[in-house]
């Protein structure tokens, strides 16, 4: 099978390229190589050849994308701007990275009658997850009030009611609620994804990720998320920052087990009706709080220990996490690579040099 991996050259997508390679498929990398996730880059771009295997672009360019496209089987979408940014003045740049190349990409898939794709999609689609009240059973919470974060005051409380709520697991039928840019962006990527099959008679599938960590994440930048945070701060010899008070629960998956997922997505989206879209949570089905993730890295990595610091990001949920049993269950995955064992792995691991992380 010849696989196009958009973002090939990326955090995921490298591991997707080598799982797919050590099955046997033909991996085709598009990448920009964008120096917020690698650097200068000179060293991948020397190591390009001339077969046409890598070809560094934007997935926004039509040309290269219609190039790239050339006998291939299945495209492997994980080209995208990632984290919740810094402000809002990212929101161009977001959905230009994230949608727009979207679209560009399957308007030429459609030309080009490649019929079968794999999106690297996100758990941040459903905005706060999946809490229960006492009295009034499974409840959705508005977003947090900026005085209520500002006072410390961290959890969601029953709209009805105000009662404390039981955060529990989302599943892929909970209503869509994206809650900062980066959300939306990757929400409209689906919608266009599903456009896109029932158009061209395409078959369509979303990983929902979690919060994938590992070998190779960016350090030092804005737009990675929280594990490359913590991990680059122990690599200064820093202290972990935990925002709010510690206690966000989240979903930590290995990037390992994330190109496994990748994988057999792609073997089993080409057997999926004409038309059809469907999406897959993508996780380990084990919460651990922020808190518990930034002290296992330290304590692996020798410290320093995590300073709690009470601060807060608008637009951050407080829990979501996520049932991930359907893919467990119609595609036969299950991810390998435990918390302690990941975590203990990762605290050592080498992180990917990024433009701002060389300026450091």
């Amino acid at each position: 099978m010849r696989v196009l991996v958009t973002g090939g050259a990326g955090f995921i997508g490298s591991e997707i390229v080598r799982t797919l390679v050590s099955a046997g498929h033909e991996a085709v990398v598009l990448d920009a190589l964008l120096p917020s996730a690698h650097g200068d880059a000179s060293a991948l771009r020397a190591g390009v050849g001339t077969d046409g295997r890598t070809i560094i672009a934007d997935v926004r360019d039509r040309e290269a994308v219609d190039g790239a496209l050339r006998g291939v089987d299945v495209v492997c979408h994980q080209a995208a701007m990632v984290g919740l940014g810094k402000d809002f003045a990212d929101a161009p740049a977001y959905v230009g990275c994230n949608d727009l190349g979207t679209a560009v990409l399957l308007a030429a898939m459609a030309a080009a009658g490649v019929r079968s794709l794999v999106l690297a999609g996100s758990m941040v689609v459903y905005g706060e997850g999946r809490y229960a009240c006492p009295r009034h059973g499974a409840v959705r919470p508005g977003p947090r009030a900026e005085a209520d974060l500002a006072g410390g005051r961290f959890e969601p409380r029953c709209p009805d009611c105000g009662a404390e709520l039981e955060p529990g697991l989302v599943t892929e039928d909970a209503p869509a609620d994206p809650r900062n840019v980066y959300a939306a962006t990757k929400l409209a990527q689906e919608h266009l994804a599903a456009s896109w099959a029932r158009a061209s008679g395409g078959r369509a599938v979303s990983l929902r990720y979690h919060n994938v960590y590992g070998p190779g994440m960016p350090r030092d930048t804005p737009y990675a998320g929280v594990a490359s945070f913590f991990r680059s701060a122990l690599a200064r010899g820093e202290s972990p920052r935990v925002f709010e008070d510690g206690g966000q629960r989240r979903d930590f998956i290995h990037v390992r087990d994330v190109a496994a997922a990748n994988a057999v997505a792609l073997e089993a989206v080409a057997a999926r009706g004409p038309g059809t879209f469907a999406a897959y949570n993508t996780g380990s089905g084990r919460p651990h709080t922020i808190g518990e993730m930034a002290a296992a890295l330290a304590s692996a990595h020798g410290g320093p220990a995590p300073e709690v610091t009470g601060e807060y990001r608008l637009g951050d949920v407080r829990h979501v996490t996520a049932d991930s049993r359907r893919l467990r269950e119609e595609l036969g995955w299950k991810p390998e690579v435990g918390f302690a064992e990941g975590m203990a792995q990762f605290a050592v691991a080498p992180l990917r040099e990024t433009a701002a992380g060389l300026s450091v």
